[in-house]
């Protein structure tokens, strides 16, 4: 069945944001306007089609990136025969703890709309989702919204994104009116006021540009304009002839500025019907499509050589999985992004990052936690696969007879653990189950048992992260299970460099045990992980006795030495030992590694290391003696402090580091603090070495 929309009319988005900057409401906007759904809805009613978890709408927030499609024709701008495009939105959590969603989402999407709070212009989660969209490289364009409420200002908004994250930051529109009486936009593109009198008004009523906002509107436009002709010859030299550069140029320019990364649009507006008109014309004619992308490259399995994909329905197929998902009412859902060829219902697929042939059910476009089935789909398409199993987040789809490996995606290790045990007999089974498949679902949620106490410690990215999987497991799995206070996920590593010999030798009736190892550690760099280096020669130990060594040093690292915590940025060199004929062995070995590494360590100054967060508190001015105070007494450095507002609505924005250790409960303090009226947001940003002090009482609790 041939396509019915051609590549060039495919837009892949996501909305990304920091929390409550209105993301969720966007989308909500985008599906009424385009016929998708007959009602806005609202995040606070919890009746909005995107987020459809009963905790999301328990809470008011994004908790997972729910995937939808839907159809557009530009309205507002002189293109030659507009057709209608297929637009796949991803929506996603603007919460850090869920940063896992928008990674791997940004991951497969070609182009982004940034939402910023135009009471607040960049917050702390603009930041990491912007560092995140730097990363694959994905072209933005920014909305400044909730300007018409008390406190939005879109001038200010604009110069926190052009201060904290691009000065390539140009908007097309400013706002008509302040606050409260904002009324439409300037379009900077065509120099006129298109203005609203119902909050759905679908009409729009195009006048000349208010006088107040001439001069304005001018700047705005040069600049944007001397920005554009950068990029373009021609358009320099019409530019310098004083020649007039029409609308198709203009946008055109912007377009190829985009798609290079030079340029990020910059529009605003409240979420009214006509605002998000532009916005849906501003995703086609400036965001890409999958062509205008390079094509995509990967690895050969077995000559590890690297190939290309281009992005055409005759290549073979290739595909990156990106999300897991368990529906109650399908089972396991597949999410993936195909890069080249298509895929039919009923067909196999190799999963390249395990080896193994799977066949293909059913395929589904997703609409939030709706289901369309299709019995085919197309590059650069984004849908579902019922019922695979053994394929997980980041593993490469791809036609059994040409192989590819894609780029994996990579996570950020979670920081904070809780004990969790069984309440019965009958939840011990159920339990296991159930994290299995929320573990599945979630790369950056991990479980490990604890051998002393025999519990199951499960670890994610904060507080929040793990209090919505323990309610999942009570709502969606029925579990019933005690749970253990918050504990931080400490890391062990060392400062100087030391050597150790590990001999292991047990002599019993027959055969006995003999493995005798000389290793040297050193540190790495932070993040650098664990490295393994053979410098043994001429057979001193045979080669087949080498990897056990490595994996007896790598599992007495993830036991630690000094607090029972993960080893971590190490460097070990085995350099000599000894072996005997009869009673030398793999496990001998990987005993003498083990062994070898815990008395390195002891010798080469051993420290721990914390989870130290970047905390953003934003506090009206009489309570900021307190809050600077209590983020004092908690080890927190303040690093720099910022006023919003005026007068009487004078806001203060102090930006901290902070161990999290000393967060626990910080919400409840923070309201206590402020009489309710401070908020914060916190996310991960390094690990340090814990003061002394600290650490001794540390590692003395866990003895």
């Amino acid at each position: 069945m041939p396509r019915k929309y051609q590549l060039k009319n495919v837009r892949n988005i996501g909305i990304i944001a920091h929390i409550d900057a209105g993301k969720t409401t966007i989308t909500e906007g985008i599906l009424y306007l385009t016929g998708i759904t007959h009602k806005i809805g609202v995040v606070h009613e919890g009746d909005t089609q995107m987020d459809w978890m009963e905790q999301e709408r328990e809470r008011g927030i994004t908790i997972t990136s729910a995937a939808t499609t839907c159809f557009w024709k530009p309205k507002h701008y002189a293109l030659e025969n507009p057709e209608e495009y297929r637009i796949n939105i991803i929506d996603t959590p603007g919460h850090i703890d869920f940063t896992v969603e928008v990674q791997r989402s940004l991951r497969v999407l070609d182009g982004a709309v940034v939402v910023f709070d135009g009471k607040m212009g960049v917050e702390p989660q603009s930041e990491t989702v912007w560092r995140q969209s730097d990363k694959f490289n994905v072209p933005r364009i920014c909305f400044i919204n909730k300007i018409n409420q008390v406190g939005g200002d879109f001038y200010k908004s604009l110069n926190s994104i052009r201060d904290r994250l691009s000065s390539n930051a140009y908007p097309l529109q400013i706002p008509v009116g302040f606050e409260k009486d904002v009324r439409g936009i300037v379009d900077l593109i065509k120099m006129k006021a298109y203005l609203y009198n119902e909050f759905h008004d679908k009409e729009l009523s195009e006048e000349e540009i208010p006088s107040d906002l001439k001069e304005e509107a001018e700047k705005y436009r040069q600049e944007l304009i001397e920005k554009v002709v950068e990029t373009d010859d021609k358009l320099t030299e019409k530019y310098l002839n004083n020649e007039e550069i029409t609308e198709k140029e203009l946008i055109e320019g912007i377009r190829k500025s985009v798609l290079d990364g030079g340029l990020f649009p910059v529009f605003s507006g409240d979420g009214r019907g006509v605002i998000m008109e532009t916005i849906l014309d501003a995703v086609i004619n400036y965001l890409p499509s999958p062509v205008d992308l390079p094509p995509v490259k990967g690895i050969e399995p077995k000559t590890e050589k690297e190939i290309i994909r281009e992005t055409t329905d005759d290549a073979p197929f290739a595909s990156l999985a990106f999300k897991i998902a368990t529906d109650p009412f399908v089972g396991h859902l597949c999410y993936f992004r195909i890069y080249s060829g298509t895929l039919e219902s009923g067909s196999y697929i190799l999963n390249t990052s395990t080896n193994k042939k799977e066949r293909v059910g059913r395929i589904v476009r997703m609409h939030a936690n709706k289901r369309e089935e299709v019995k085919e789909i197309y590059a650069g398409d984004i849908a579902a696969i019922v019922g695979l199993k053994g394929t997980t987040t980041g593993d490469t789809l791809c036609d059994p007879d040409h192989p590819i490996i894609l780029e994996n995606i990579e996570f950020p290790e979670p920081v904070i653990s809780i004990a969790i045990e069984p309440k019965t007999k009958a939840d011990q089974e159920k339990m296991a189950l159930s994290l299995r498949k929320l573990a599945e679902e979630d790369p950056t949620f991990k479980i490990k048992g604890d051998a002393e106490s025999g519990q199951t410690i499960i670890s994610g990215m904060g507080e929040l992260h793990l209090e919505i999987l323990v309610d999942r497991m009570l709502k969606e799995f029925s579990v019933e299970a005690n749970i253990g206070k918050p504990q931080v996920a400490y890391r062990e590593t060392v400062k100087s460099k030391a050597q150790a010999e590990g001999k292991y030798i047990r002599q019993t009736g027959g055969r006995g045990q003999y493995g005798h190892v000389l290793i040297r550690i050193e540190p790495q760099e932070q993040g650098k992980g664990f490295e393994f280096v053979n410098e043994i020669k001429g057979g001193i130990i045979p080669q087949e006795y080498i990897p056990a060594v490595g994996k007896g040093i790598k599992e007495a690292m993830d036991r630690g030495v000094i607090a029972g915590y993960p080893l971590v940025d190490i460097k070990v060199t085995l350099y000599d030992g000894s072996y005997h004929d009869v009673d030398s062995s793999e496990s001998a070995f990987k005993i003498a590694g083990s062994i070898a590494l815990q008395d390195a360590v002891k010798h080469a100054d051993p420290i721990l290391l914390e989870p130290i967060m970047k905390l953003q508190v934003i506090t009206p001015e009489q309570f900021m003696g307190d809050v600077v105070g209590d983020i004092n007494s908690k080890r927190g450095r303040i690093e720099k402090m910022e006023d919003s507002g005026t007068g009487n609505n004078l806001i203060k924005i102090i930006d901290s580091k902070i161990p999290l250790a000393s967060m626990f409960g910080y919400a409840t303090q923070l309201r206590s603090i402020s009489q309710g009226r401070a908020n914060f947001s916190m996310e991960f940003d390094h690990y340090e070495e814990v003061p002394k002090n600290v650490a001794e009482g540390i590692i003395g609790g866990r003895k």
